[in-house]
């Protein structure tokens, strides 16, 4: 008989369930378990995320939305910066809240502290266009302790557009006082060739225009 009937067939779907039923039954759960483990991973990520994000902008409202000079905001800025930070050290934010204490660091002239913050910014950001903000303000820190040589040290990767254009502008202020004038007029010729909009950038210009007689 070529066609199995009806009650072999049953006997045959039991048998393989008794030797396989089990494992095929774990298979199945290990993997709803896989998905819904994963749901609740991405859930979580999300939900860390949009925290971080909603933290950091009230960091911001805490600097930008207030009298410069006020005190109370700023310190509220750097300790939201800090809270930030601390709850959540792998999020993108808490590059940039390091990047604002950076900054109130330098305006509170502790160049030390903000060397330190952007040192850790320029070592583990993951973003290249963050560790070129980062390492542009960091040269501009050791620009300000008389550290340019080791400043324009920093400079030893290829950057485009605007960022080169800021690359090339520090590198400039750091060549002049160094007293390197052609050095530092060719590399503010650098910057503003990197715009797109010339005329975006006046101070560009003036910086060019101030050492025409001087080279």
């Amino acid at each position: 008989m070529t066609n199995q009937t009806e009650e072999e067939q049953v006997e045959r779907i039991k048998e393989l369930w008794r030797q396989h039923g089990m494992p095929l039954l774990t298979g199945v759960v290990l993997a709803l378990a896989g998905v819904f483990g994963w749901n609740a991973w991405t859930d979580y990520k999300e939900t860390q995320s949009a925290n971080a994000s909603a933290l950091y902008q009230t960091m911001l409202e805490s600097v930008l939305g207030q009298d410069p000079d006020n005190v109370e905001s700023r310190t509220r800025a750097a300790e939201l910066a800090q809270r930030l930070r601390d709850e959540y050290p792998d999020s993108r934010y808490s590059r940039y809240a390091a990047l604002m204490q950076a900054r109130l660091a330098v305006e509170a002239q502790d160049f030390a502290t903000a060397e330190r913050l952007l040192n850790e910014v320029v070592d583990n950001a993951e973003d290249e266009a963050l560790k070129e903000v980062a390492r542009q303000r960091l040269a501009r820190v050791l620009g300000q302790q008389e550290r340019a040589e080791e400043a324009l040290a920093l400079f030893d990767s290829e950057v485009s557009g605007q960022l080169l254009a800021g690359r090339e502008e520090i590198r400039g202020d750091l060549l002049l006082g160094l007293g390197r004038t052609e050095e530092a007029r060719e590399a503010y010729l650098s910057a503003l060739r990197a715009i797109p909009d010339r005329q975006a950038r006046p101070q560009l210009q003036l910086k060019i225009d101030d050492l025409a007689e001087e080279v």
